[in-house]
């Protein structure tokens, strides 16, 4: 339980970083503690954004060798970020949304999270959604 849930709020630091300078800066205090990490941002409508957000995040984990380009861990990257995106789409149906992706893993566990800002207007609501995986080690 340590372990999952020292890597899930990694996942979510590295979803709240502003900017790319921040996410670096995290990333290696990270690493020293043997964490792998990785953010993307994502945008748009929601209703056709799903796919766009999944694929991202595999892309930027795979990128930042979070996990290795197999079937496997690029799988559970997907799932988990499919269940955190699951967790806050509701609220946002119909609307634009935009925010970041975070990713972190620690040997046999990763963890996706998701800050979403959703938009109407001038009227913004901001969700969160986290997932946790197990997967195969390094």
């Amino acid at each position: 339980m340590v372990e999952s849930k020292k890597v899930a709020a990694a996942a979510m630091k590295m979803a709240l970083t502003e900017n790319m300078e921040e996410e670096n800066v995290l990333k290696a205090v990270l690493l020293k503690q043997g964490i792998h990490a990785a953010a993307v941002n994502y945008g748009g409508d929601s209703l056709v954004s799903v796919t766009k957000i999944l694929e991202r995040s595999v892309v930027a984990a795979k990128r930042e060798g979070v996990i290795r380009d197999v079937h496997s861990d690029e799988g559970a990257v997907a799932g988990a970020a499919h269940e955190a995106l699951s967790q806050i789409m509701s609220k946002a149906m119909g609307l634009n949304i935009g925010g970041k992706i975070g990713i972190a893993r620690h040997e046999d566990h990763i963890s996706v999270a998701m800050v979403m800002g959703i938009g109407m207007l001038h009227l913004n609501e901001v969700a969160v959604g986290l997932a946790h995986r197990a997967i195969g080690s390094r």
